[in-house]
């Protein structure tokens, strides 16, 4: 068997991809493996996003292998673990089960779960739902109903509620519209935070403002217009751009206009130094990019609105909402949360501020019939700790996620990273061995919180959703090792 844990589990899930949640949990252990990866992308639309960098990794990792194993990527690496140390958590059984896969029962679940709440690494608050996505019936629960602070498992949420409003195949534009005056052109910000500065490398990956360029320029051409003066709007969006915790790492200032979610060094994910003003960043860099297609532009970049029946001029459009929302749940991205949210409140008619994409959220997910009492939602992200969900509400936001009818809101689920391999979970469950692999959560952790929520196959091949919380901890690495306890002792559980 291979040593590389990650190249055997996705080569093995790449053949199970597509194929419906019911056939996926019909088996036991290979069945069971497959569909920690694969189970929740059921039957979708979408070939790019996540799912094709998945698969894009399995060949990759395959090909090394042929070669002696060479030929990986340098970079930080997760926890070396052998891929028969996922196969063996799951138990001997080798072929699909010949009959119905019983569910857990809800004694046998508090039996083993109940000991665990009770760990001393968890603070005063802590809860938890476990339910069963076939039959959507709780088969645990603790506090499930209470409110807490969410940390980034909110973007759970977020996701769920901008995939219901606008669709998975939805893009957003950013454009370039004639001014008012012959040889004025304005960039118009559509809230697309991953526009990337560089060059557009595929044709699945971000808009590129390179690209942009281009088109405006040929456009402006073939007008006859060498000269213009430029200009850039971000009035899609309203209220403060500065999240409440300020000026910070984890976070640009939100704007309808950015590129590489202001980031100033070459990162794609995770903290990194953010620009102060990333609309006027991205106007100025267009402008720079216009001169060099042989255009000279007068003066510096001023913000204003453009013209609601401005003649276009050029655009380019966002990978669909489906891969934003997977890239956003993988590597817990703040910036294309709040972008999301905003997305939300602009498809409900509310103001696209932290307050009205709250609402809109909120709203949104009422009318998905989800238990939304006691729920506030002060932004997208999940930085700021005004936030307050249940653990039962981001179960049931799972739940309704793996919903055959409702396939637009399938990227909630595949974007989840997978214990020990991928994202947020790449470099955890070293200890909790029996999650590795088997366990598909977002995490959310800020000081005093630490939450989990996701999806597991149990021991008996059956898809369980789960949401774990706890609020006032004092050691997070501890309280995170508790919380993977929990989703690893679902997965390693038949419980009946």
């Amino acid at each position: 068997m291979p040593e590389d844990r990650s190249s055997q589990f996705r080569a093995v899930a790449r053949g199970y991809l597509g194929r419906p949640v019911r056939q996926l949990v019909a088996g036991s252990a290979v069945v069971g493996l497959v569909a920690a990866a694969a189970a929740v992308s059921l039957t979708g639309p979408w070939a790019g996003g996540q799912r094709q960098a998945e698969r894009a990794a399995a060949r990759a990792d395959a090909a090394a292998h042929r070669g002696g194993g060479a030929g990986r990527g340098a970079g930080k690496a997760g926890p070396s673990v052998r891929a028969s140390a996922v196969l063996a958590a799951l138990g001997s059984g080798a072929g699909p089960a010949s009959g119905p896969v019983p569910p857990p029962t809800p004694d046998g679940l508090a039996d083993t779960l109940d000991p665990l709440l009770k760990d001393p690494a968890l603070g005063p608050l802590r809860t938890a739902s476990v339910m069963d996505a076939t039959t959507g019936e709780q088969v645990f629960g603790s506090g499930e109903g209470r409110a807490a602070v969410p940390a980034s498992t909110v973007k759970i949420a977020t996701a769920v509620a901008a995939l219901d409003a606008l669709g998975a195949d939805h893009r957003i534009a950013t454009r370039v519209v004639a001014g008012r005056k012959p040889g004025e052109i304005v960039l118009v910000g559509g809230g697309d935070p991953t526009l990337t500065e560089g060059k557009r490398k595929d044709a699945h990956g971000p808009a590129s403002l390179h690209d942009l360029a281009d088109r405006t320029a040929k456009a402006l051409e073939r007008q006859g217009i060498e000269k213009v003066e430029l200009d850039y709007d971000v009035s899609r969006y309203s209220g403060p751009e500065r999240h409440r915790i300020g000026l910070n790492e984890n976070i640009a200032p939100v704007s309808p206009l950015m590129v590489d979610e202001g980031r100033l060094d070459d990162s794609t994910h995770g903290p990194a130094p953010r620009s102060g003003d990333p609309a006027r960043d991205a106007a100025r860099a267009f402008a720079g990019m216009l001169e060099k297609r042989g255009l000279e532009v007068k003066g510096e970049p001023g913000r204003r609105s453009a013209d609601d029946d401005a003649d276009p001029v050029a655009a380019v459009r966002s990978q669909p909402l489906s891969a934003l929302v997977e890239r956003m749940i993988t590597n817990s991205d703040n910036d294309i949360a709040e972008a999301l949210a905003r997305q939300t409140a602009v498809a409900a008619g509310e103001p696209a501020s932290f307050d009205g994409a709250g609402q809109a959220v909120r709203a949104r997910l009422k009318q998905l019939d989800l238990p939304v009492g006691g729920a506030h939602f002060k932004d997208g992200s999940g930085l700021d700790r005004r936030d307050k969900v249940s653990a039962g509400l981001l179960a049931r936001l799972l739940l309704r996620a793996a919903d055959p009818d409702r396939a637009d809101l399938r990227p909630a689920l595949t974007g989840l990273p997978v214990a020990g391999f991928s994202g947020t979970l790449r470099s955890r469950y070293e200890k909790a061995a029996a999650g590795r692999g088997m366990v598909r959560a977002k995490t959310g952790t800020l000081t005093g919180v630490n939450t989990l929520a996701g999806t597991v196959v149990d021991a008996d091949g059956r898809l369980l959703v789960f949401a774990f919380m706890t609020n006032g901890t004092s050691d997070p690495g501890a309280a995170q090792a508790a919380l993977d306890r929990l989703a690893a002792a679902v997965a390693n559980c038949g419980c009946r």
